[in-house]
């Protein structure tokens, strides 16, 4: 508390007249924000009055306020020493740095006539028929402070602007101000005064108006006693939720795992019910959007572990394993709904995109029929993943609990041509869920010998079983099929095996895990090398390869292989192709046309969606699922369905590391490698448990942990049923529970787009 006295002679403090009207003792009290100087404008004030010869006392009300949250100060004057030390309750004068304070609180004890200052751009008129029982000046002292420099780009400090304006309202020269500024070294801001001075604009009090209640009820105002019968602290009694203009809020942010998801699963959903609940409450959320959880959680090339933003901390959550475990443990089976009008649908092909449009079809209470040209279900799971990664009862578990919804399946039919065309007048929709079309193939010459076999092929005889291979293998190929491919002929009896890939390793498309683990098992790499060739009298001896150099960058950000005439052959008894796949072109009949992911004749849409690879390409399991998913839903509605909302996740910045502990990841257990070799029995054994999930951030999602509660430094914050609940008359929005919220799952927002502040 300052407090300062006019030690001058009687001649010197008669110099200047105390303007008329000025009613002695004057109470004046200032609303501002952290960092706008509203302590400094109190003393200002005190100090003009200084200059008149007068008593004055001033003080700033502090407490745990940050830059830009409310703060209180106040000035007294008086003839004669001033011995009150209380807070202003009833002032005179009150002048308002920040139209976002504006409200019933901040008016509250101000008597009809007071004096009513505020820093707004809003002309006069603006505010007809409101303040109009306050001697009213409004000023944008922002503006005025900004063109003079004073502060920052960011942070203007308007104190010495205000008070030119509250001088021109008081009737005060501008000499008593000139001094005033002169005394405290502020001759530079003197401009600024003058500018507010001429350009405030007042009316005065309309003493015939209506009051606010606000104004007048001043019985709930605490007595002023002397300081001497203070003996206890009481009850802050002053509502501070109309000091701000933002607010904290509860809000789901989206998580990096969840966007990244292809097949749409509400990741930090599953976790942390697996976490909470055990693995029936995780596979409750899971089903909703995974159809294979079991498939998924072993062949899934998991984005959303590469997202993770615990991978900045001390690595990346898996995922996937805790997917996989809760596919394997968790034995619920999802309920079906009843259709309120029960459609029939059509899903050509059983392979991941239609097995997975089928069961969201069929949960929801609709006919489904799929047609498959294999002998089973299943698709490339069933005849292009080795059993070592994909055993056949794990695939059988997840298609039984998707036939169990009611689903029928018509086995060995490759529909095609006018046979997809007379679906449509079976069914009221289709959905082609084919794949891809027939393998790539190398065009080099000797191509055709004896031991050159497509991949794709290879699996599928390996599969049935029974298949032995014998000596040097060559896998042409970069991408999980040529992995698998390798690591099949290993345990066929293969003596080595070399993989050829055009480009450098950081550049294949294979899951990283399964490049690792071909290695550990002897596979080579021969990275940077395009086949040109093959020897042999008949039966391949040898692949001719030409070395490879990095190109500029493709479409897809990798660099193009240019080939070199540089060649070399290295010699083996079998070549397996893993080049990719072609589009079925074959497929449509005569007139249809596949555009946006829907078959037209001329200028009509058909009844006939694509979903999977046959549609998008994009060639992994999971995004098979994913896609066959939202098209079932867009041939159910009619409405686009994306995987996530268009936000921005939550990045690692925003996560409040130093709320955690360090814990490293749990790995999944394997077989020893040489014990790999030996049959296609599955090699990785997954987690030992869930105890994964401990390490889930919950990114965006509140867990209620009480961080927020706990950092309050007004205790506002309180713990529901459900949740927490954010006193709003008292929180004056300084977002420090925003700030320290571990998850980002807070945050501010302006109060006129505020929603009910209640965490769920």
């Amino acid at each position: 508390m300052e407090q300062r006295t006019n030690t001058g002679s009687p001649a010197q403090a008669a110099i200047v007249t105390v303007p008329g009207g000025l009613s002695l003792p004057l109470e004046v009290r200032v609303h501002g924000r952290g960092g706008q100087g509203g302590v400094t404008c109190a003393k200002l004030i005190a100090a003009l009055y200084t200059q008149m010869g007068l008593h004055v006392q001033t003080f700033g009300d502090y407490g745990s306020e940050r830059s830009g949250a409310p703060v209180q100060a106040y000035s007294r004057v008086d003839h004669v020493p001033i011995a009150n030390r209380n807070k202003v309750y009833r002032p005179n004068h009150l002048l308002v740095l920040d139209e976002g304070l504006m409200g019933e609180q901040i008016l509250s004890g101000a008597s009809a006539g007071a004096v009513l200052l505020l820093n707004s751009h809003a002309s006069l008129e603006t505010y007809t028929g409101r303040f109009a029982h306050y001697q009213f000046g409004v000023v944008d002292a922002t503006e005025i402070a900004r063109e003079h420099g004073i502060g920052s780009s960011s942070v203007v400090i308007i104190n010495t602007t205000m008070l030119g304006a509250y001088a021109r309202m008081m009737g005060i020269p501008l000499t008593v101000l000139e001094k005033t500024y002169a005394s405290m070294g502020l001759r530079d801001d003197l401009d600024a005064a003058r500018d507010a001075y001429a350009h405030v604009r007042m009316r005065d009090a309309d003493h015939a108006a209506d009051i606010p209640s606000a104004s007048v009820a001043l019985a709930a105002l605490p007595d002023v006693m002397p300081m001497s019968e203070h003996s206890a602290d009481t009850p802050a009694m002053l509502k501070t939720g109309s000091w701000s203009n933002q607010a904290p809020t509860y809000r789901e942010h989206a998580a990096p795992c969840n966007v990244a998801c292809p097949a749409g699963n509400d990741i930090v959903g599953f976790i942390q019910a697996l976490k909470n609940d055990g693995p029936e409450a995780a596979a409750a959320i899971l089903l909703r959007t995974q159809a294979l959880p079991s498939v998924c959680g072993r062949v899934c090339p998991a984005p959303c572990m590469k997202e993770c933003n615990r991978a900045a901390f001390d690595g990346a959550v898996n995922i996937r394993s805790l997917e996989r475990w809760i596919g394997d443990k968790a034995a619920l089976q999802a309920a079906r709904q009843t259709a309120a009008q029960q459609r029939r649908f059509a899903v050509v092909g059983g392979g991941p995109a239609g097995l997975s449009a089928a069961y969201q079809l069929a949960l929801r209470g609709h006919a489904v029929t799929i047609y498959e040209a294999g002998p089973a279900l299943g698709g490339v799971l069933r005849n292009g993943i080795p059993a070592f990664r994909l055993p056949p009862d794990v695939l059988k578990r997840d298609i039984d609990r998707i036939m169990a919804l009611g689903v029928q399946a018509k086995c060995g039919q490759a529909l095609r041509g006018e046979q997809l065309a007379r679906l449509t007048q079976e069914f009221d929709a289709v959905i082609v869920c084919t794949g891809f079309g027939p393998p790539t193939s190398l065009g080099a010459e000797g191509a055709g010998m004896s031991g050159v076999e497509q991949g794709l092929e290879f699996l599928d005889r390996a599969k049935q079983g029974g298949v032995t291979v014998q000596g040097h293998v060559v896998v042409v190929g970069g991408g999980n099929t040529a992995i698998d491919c390798a690591r099949s002929a290993l345990r066929c009896g293969a003596t080595s095996v070399k993989l050829i890939y055009r480009r450098g390793r950081e550049d294949m498309p294979a899951i990283e895990e399964e490049i690792e683990d071909a290695e550990e098992e002897g596979v080579r790499l021969v990275l940077h090398r395009q086949p040109v060739g093959f020897s042999g009298k008949g039966a391949v001896d040898g692949i001719v390869v030409a070395e490879v150099e990095p190109g500029p960058s493709d479409a897809s950000g990798r660099r193009r292989p240019v080939v070199s005439e540089r060649t070399m052959t290295i010699a083996c008894d079998k070549v397996l192709l893993a080049l990719g796949q072609q589009s079925d072109k074959e497929l449509l009949p005569a007139g249809w046309q596949m555009r946006d992911g829907r078959a037209w004749q001329k200028d009509e849409a058909l009844p006939v969606w694509f979903a999977g690879d046959c549609a998008t390409g994009e060639g992994t399991v999971t995004h098979a699922i994913g896609n066959g998913r939202r098209i079932a839903l867009q041939a159910l509605t009619g409405e686009t369905v994306t995987t996530q909302p268009a936000v921005n996740p939550v990045a690692p910045a925003q996560v409040r590391f130093s709320h955690f502990d360090l814990a490293t990841p749990h790995k999944d257990r394997h077989l020893p490698a040489p014990a790999r070799r030996e049959s296609f029995v599955e090699y990785n054994l997954g987690l030992a448990g869930p105890e994964e999930a401990d390490r889930c951030f919950s990114c965006g999602h509140c867990t209620n942990c009480d961080t927020c509660l706990v950092y309050c430094p007004d205790g506002v914050i309180f713990r529901t049923e459900d949740g927490y609940r954010i006193d709003e008359e008292f929180c004056k929005g300084c977002g420090m529970c925003v700030a320290e919220c571990p998850r980002s799952a807070m945050e501010m927002i302006n109060k006129n787009q505020r929603e009910a502040s209640t965490c769920r």
